[in-house]
């Protein structure tokens, strides 16, 4: 892919950075995301905004992709993007490459008509689509790798705790 080498490098100068300082590779991110009329949200961090809505047959006004599209694009996108740093610090040229990400939902749980069912995914699943010109081999290496290093796959298969905390002050009246 183009820019291999640009990558490759920046990859480098990051892994001896914080080889040799880790605090500079830990943080905090923080995104937030206001509630707006017709089940819609406005998503922000940083310079970016995203809208995020619900489809009329929930009740919402239809005004961006629903929170469910974000999240399997939150976990494709953080695959594709690892294959392609992963390929160019290995040296293993990609063509193309795409990810159809997959997920089987009840939605049952969600609404609360049943307990027994969850409210979440109940398996995901993602197809990878390459070309390239390296042997097998070298294209499954890269992408073995990529898995065992992505964030994002990574936070879909270990538990992650996650912890609620509420600030609530008085309304205008």
């Amino acid at each position: 892919m183009e820019g291999d080498e640009k990558i490759r490098s920046a990859l480098e100068r990051n892994v001896k950075a914080v080889a040799l300082r880790p605090a500079v590779g830990q943080g905090t991110a923080a995104t937030k995301v206001k509630l707006l009329p017709g089940l819609a949200c406005e998503a922000s961090e940083g310079p970016w905004k995203l809208v995020v809505g619900m489809t009329d047959k929930y009740g919402g006004s239809n005004a961006g992709p629903n929170p469910g599209i974000y999240g399997r694009t939150a976990l494709g996108s953080c695959l594709a993007i690892g294959y392609a740093m992963w390929a160019a610090r290995l040296g293993v040229p990609i063509d193309a490459l795409e990810i159809e990400v997959q997920a089987d939902y009840d939605v049952r749980g969600e609404l609360g008509v049943s307990d027994d069912v969850p409210p979440g995914y109940s398996a995901v699943r993602y197809i990878v689509r390459v070309e390239s010109t390296a042997p097998e081999a070298d294209v499954l290496r890269v992408l073995d790798t990529a898995d065992r290093y992505s964030s994002y796959r990574d936070d879909f298969t270990r538990a992650v705790p996650v912890r609620r905390e509420v600030r609530i002050t008085a309304g205008a009246k």
